[in-house]
Formats: C-alpha cells, sequence, structure tokens
C-alpha cells in the first residue's frame, strides 16, 4: 500500500478536460506522460521521475502527471497511438514534447528546466520567450513535428578531436563541411568532460584502448559542431527530361571518368561519408543517428532549440541631451527589464550636421531650429541594443515620434512618459530599419584597433596578468591588492573592469575563438610569459 501512495503523489492522475485545464495552472514545470486507456501510463519511467523528483527536491517547481488522452479534448491528436509521448508544460504553456521512452533525453530537459526555473525565481535570469507547441496529428499531413523535441534528422554532431584543434586543422575542416554544402548550426571550443566522452563513444566503449582513448579527448580542446544538410534538397531521381545538352557532361566530381546516367541525380553523401572520401575523418567523429542526436544536442548545447527561434537584432537607440541630463537611470533601468543587451555605449554631442540628418523628419517644422540647438547643447547617449526582434519592440516601446499623438493614443509609451517641456518630440530615438542600424552603427561605433606592448625592462613579476589585475571582487582587491586595476576601477563582481582566463585552457579557448590563426605550437609555455 505504501509504495501505491507514492506512486500516486509522484504522478498526479489527469482524465478529464477539466482537470487538465486545472493543471495547466502550475507553477514551475509540469512533465506530462500522455496515454492511451488501452495500454496504460509509461511505468519504465516511473523510475526515472521518482529519481528527478528526490535529487533535485523541488516541490514547488517540479511535478509530474500522467493524462489519458482517451477523455481530454486538447489531447485528441494523440490518440491511437501506442508510442510514448511526454509532453512539458511551463507555467501553463506546453513548451516542448519528447516522442518515445528516451530516459536521457527526458532527464537532461527536466533538470534543464528546473534549473532555468530556479533561476528565474531568484532573479538571476528573465524568463524565455517559448513558443507554445500546437498539437496536430502526427500522422496527417500538418508539419506540426517542427516545435517537437525530437530533432530533424538532417542534423549531426561533429567533434573535431584535440590533435586536429592544436595543429590547427579546424578551420579547414569546418570550411571543407561548409564547401560541401552543410550547414553549421553551431559550434563551440570547451574540454570535453569524461563522461560527454563516454556519451559520445558509447559505441566504442568496450574496445580495449577505450580508456586511453578518454584520457586523450579529455587532455586538450575539442570542437564540437551542430551541423545540417542545408536547405538545398537533392531528391534521387530527377524531377524533368533529361536535358540533351548536358546529360553527356554529367560527371561524379569525386571520381573522375565516372559518367552518371542521364536519369538518375546523385545522392547526396551523409556527413561522415563525406569526412571519409576527404581523407580528414580521422580528425572529426561523427553522430547521426536521430535519437543520440537528440540528446547529445542537449549535453552540449541546452538551449540550441530555443536559439534557433530566436530572431536577434541590434540596432542605434539615442538618449537626447535633455532626457540623458535628467533621466538616464530610469531609462537604462526600462531598457534592462525589457530584456535589452547593451552592447557599446558612447556619450558624443552631435555636430549640426549629424543632428539634421538624425532630426530630418522634423525639418519642416517650425521648432526644427530650436531643436537642433537642443541636439548640439550637450552629450547625447548613443547605445548600441539587442534583443529578440529587438527593433520592432524598441519602436512600440518607445512611440510615436509625436509627443502630442504618444499622449492621445499611446499614453505608456516612453515618449508620452518622458516627454520634456518646450520639445514636443520624443525624446528616444531608434534605427528605421535593420539596413539603417547597420549604417548608424558603423557610423558612431566606428571599429578601432591599437596595439599594446611589454617593454624589456618589465621583471618576471611585473607581467603576471593575474596579479594586475587583483581579485575578481573589487572590494576584495581593495583589501589584498590595492594597487590593482579592479582596485582601482571595478564597482562590482559583474562590472570588475578586467578580464582574464582562469586557466591555460580557458586562455586556450578565449585565443582560439578570437584568434584562431595565431594559436601558438605550445599554448602552455607561451601563455606562462
Amino acid at each position: 500500500m505504501a509504495g501505491k501512495k507514492r506512486e500516486v503523489q509522484l504522478q498526479a492522475v489527469v482524465n478529464t478536460q477539466s482537470l487538465w485545464d486545472e493543471m495547466l495552472q502550475n507553477k514551475g514545470l509540469t512533465v506530462i506522460d500522455v496515454y492511451q486507456a488501452w495500454c496504460g501510463p509509461c511505468k519504465a519511467m516511473q523510475t526515472l521521475f521518482r529519481k528527478l523528483k528526490n535529487e533535485l527536491n523541488e516541490d514547488e517547481l517540479l511535478h509530474f502527471a500522467v493524462a489519458e488522452a482517451d477523455n481530454i479534448v486538447t489531447l485528441q491528436p494523440f490518440r491511437d497511438k501506442c508510442e510514448p509521448v511526454f509532453l512539458f508544460s511551463v507555467n501553463g504553456k506546453i513548451i516542448a514534447k519528447i516522442h518515445g521512452a528516451n530516459a536521457p533525453l527526458v532527464n537532461q530537459k527536466v533538470i534543464n528546466l528546473v534549473e532555468e526555473e530556479k533561476k528565474i525565481a531568484a532573479g538571476e535570469m528573465i524568463r524565455p520567450q517559448y513558443h507554445e507547441i500546437l498539437f496536430v496529428d502526427p500522422d496527417g499531413d500538418d508539419d506540426g513535428e517542427a516545435s517537437s523535441e525530437s530533432v530533424d534528422q538532417l542534423y549531426s554532431i561533429a567533434i573535431i578531436k584535440p590533435d586536429a584543434v592544436i595543429s590547427r586543422k579546424s578551420q579547414e575542416i569546418k570550411q571543407k563541411i561548409i564547401e560541401a554544402g552543410f550547414v553549421i548550426e553551431m559550434e563551440d571550443k570547451r574540454l570535453l568532460t569524461e563522461q560527454q566522452v563516454r556519451d559520445f563513444y558509447h559505441r566504442i566503449a568496450d574496445q580495449p584502448d577505450f580508456e586511453e582513448f578518454v584520457l586523450f579527448m579529455t587532455s586538450s580542446l575539442s570542437h564540437i559542431l551542430v551541423v545540417s544538410q542545408g536547405n538545398e534538397e537533392q531528391p534521387t531521381l530527377r524531377e524533368t527530361g533529361p536535358n540533351p545538352e548536358t546529360e553527356d557532361k554529367e560527371i561524379d566530381e569525386d571520381h573522375p571518368g565516372v559518367v552518371i546516367p542521364p536519369g538518375i541525380k546523385k545522392k547526396r553523401d551523409s556527413l561522415q561519408e563525406y569526412l571519409e572520401r576527404q581523407h580528414i575523418s580521422q580528425f572529426c567523429d561523427v553522430e547521426e543517428t536521430v535519437t543520440n542526436v537528440n540528446h547529445l544536442i542537449d549535453v552540449f548545447f541546452p538551449d540550441f532549440k530555443n536559439m534557433k527561434n530566436l530572431k536577434l537584432e541590434k540596432f542605434l537607440a539615442l538618449l537626447r541631451p535633455a532626457l540623458f541630463q535628467e533621466k538616464k537611470e530610469d531609462v537604462l533601468k526600462i531598457i534592462e527589464d525589457e530584456d535589452f543587451k547593451i552592447l557599446m555605449q558612447r556619450q558624443i554631442v552631435l555636430s549640426k550636421e549629424e543632428a539634421q540628418t538624425l532630426c530630418k523628419e522634423y525639418e519642416n517644422e517650425d521648432y526644427f531650429g530650436k531643436l537642433i540647438e537642443k541636439m548640439t547643447s550637450g552629450p547625447s547617449l548613443a547605445l548600441v541594443l539587442v534583443r529578440d526582434h529587438g527593433l520592432q519592440h524598441w519602436k512600440e516601446l518607445i512611440g510615436p515620434s509625436s509627443v502630442q499623438k504618444a499622449k492621445e493614443s499611446f499614453p505608456e509609451s516612453l515618449c508620452a512618459r518622458f516627454a520634456m517641456e518646450g520639445l514636443p518630440i520624443n525624446q528616444l530615438y531608434g534605427s528605421d530599419s535593420l539596413e539603417a542600424a547597420e549604417r548608424e552603427i558603423q557610423y558612431f561605433f566606428p571599429p578601432q584597433s591599437t596595439l599594446a606592448l611589454l617593454k624589456p625592462h618589465l621583471t618576471q613579476e611585473q607581467r603576471d596578468w593575474r596579479r594586475l589585475m587583483g581579485p575578481i571582487e573589487p572590494e576584495e582587491a581593495k583589501l589584498l591588492s590595492p594597487d590593482s586595476i579592479r582596485a582601482r576601477f571595478g564597482s562590482s563582481v559583474l562590472k570588475n573592469a578586467v578580464h582574464g582566463s582562469s586557466n591555460t585552457y580557458e586562455a586556450m579557448e578565449s585565443i582560439n575563438r578570437i584568434f584562431e590563426d595565431f594559436v601558438p605550437e605550445n599554448p602552455e609555455r607561451n601563455l606562462k610569459l
């Protein structure tokens, strides 16, 4: 009896539409096992759910339920299907689904979402803008699986091995992949953990030298890629009749002298096959099995599916002089609250010509001369902002260009809220389009280069960069290293003036990312200089 009681407490039973609607009121994450009455819930996953419940110990944030598709209208598309389906509801919105009893994938998804909820509750991150999944008949013509947690079969995971990274072959391998028509959707350089190596290479775990191979793969940085086939479709058969002018010229580029028959289109190789033909497969290993790719994407790139749905846009925003002088902090707080990120900022006193360009829409107004005078009277604050669909959101946030129109029709806009007496225009500016944004950013934030040189008379002690920076926490730096950069210029852990790599591996990763062509042959020795 005790065991049965625990099982009921673990998963709430949802077998009517009203109970379904009630369940969606749960705060945090609810994992829902959708089942058919004739086969029942997936008991194989209950052990995993109980383990997650005990280990995460988040009763307020993590809930489990079983939902009978036969009696719930919302779940009609899942009726008469024998494959288990697990839905993930966050605060009443179904944001993900996983087909099949894929325990590793479900486990990783639950852990990731619970961690997100904990950070959101602690104020450490803004809630992601998930797209709610629409339920459709999996066997129907509607391609509803695009939002599913099952990654398209055309994705592969590739790992460029440490020896290839050290010998600087990564760029060559990536270039060959791109030239073959594949698309590198996401990439990262990192020091793999032992568990990550074992996950990726589980098929060869029984080989006698596997433990030695694990040590090799965790000894230095690897390059991890998510690769897709791209948009170009190459059907096996031609869709049109043969072309007499070209049919005799169709040669297999990879096997000169081999003529492709007129009615056949050469089938596109998989990534693994392509690497083997290019004789570089020894430097780069590939996983192409759908289930394993799903799991590995969650392991290496847990935000991959969310990032694929993002449309990050950067643009120029400007606080005119009066607003900058009187209400700068209020505006910056709103920018932060609206989830914009400030990539760059600078104070600038506009020339008359620059002010006329930015205020061109007002040039026929009686107050244009006074406006230009105000715009050149003191510093403006120029910002480069970025956000998902950021440009349109900024336009909606700041409101129309006219204060009168804003007060009449958009009283909550920033134009109305930050109106300045005697200035009938919006005190905030934003790029009109992404094309204009690119030009404006280039104008106000032109690329700059400089050279730093350590002169020969410096002692070895005066060269150790981490000591020059000081401790990460500026207050601690003021006590322990008062002459350090962070003690003098830092204000908080997040605003501590400078950054330095914590170890040689992190340094190598950063250098590779920024100066890929200049990675030293022996980075560990050179980084100590």
